[in-house]
């Protein structure tokens, strides 16, 4: 199945589930899992949002690092949703890091989509 087709679907969380338990990482499961949780998100709906904030929010070393990525990957479509996913997970890291440190000052572009 390409990308777009699994982002599409990533909003039926069975569908959701069953892709992120191909990509044979349980502990990113388990991290995207309780990412989401805060916000009211299923995996599915974390996943979507992943890409989306990536495409969003990547900076040019993001996306050289996702081309590096897919250039080494036997599946491109897997390579790509969990270099996504990855990204993401550190990204909100931080956003919480800042948050607790008392914020970005008015200069993060960090929110949620």
């Amino acid at each position: 199945m390409v990308l777009g087709q699994v982002l599409e679907r990533l909003g039926d969380e069975a569908f959701a589930a069953e892709t992120l338990v191909a990509l044979e990482d349980l502990n990113l499961m388990v991290q995207v899992e309780t990412a989401g949780r805060p916000f009211g998100e299923g995996i599915g709906e974390y996943a979507a949002g992943a890409s989306r904030r990536f495409a969003q929010l990547a900076s040019d070393e993001d996306w050289l690092a996702l081309m590096t990525a897919l250039e080494r990957a036997d599946d491109a479509g897997t390579a790509c949703l969990k270099h996504m996913l990855e990204w993401s997970l550190r990204h909100d890291a931080e956003s919480a890091d800042d948050d607790a440190d008392g914020g970005c000052g008015g200069e993060c572009t960090c929110e949620r989509n």
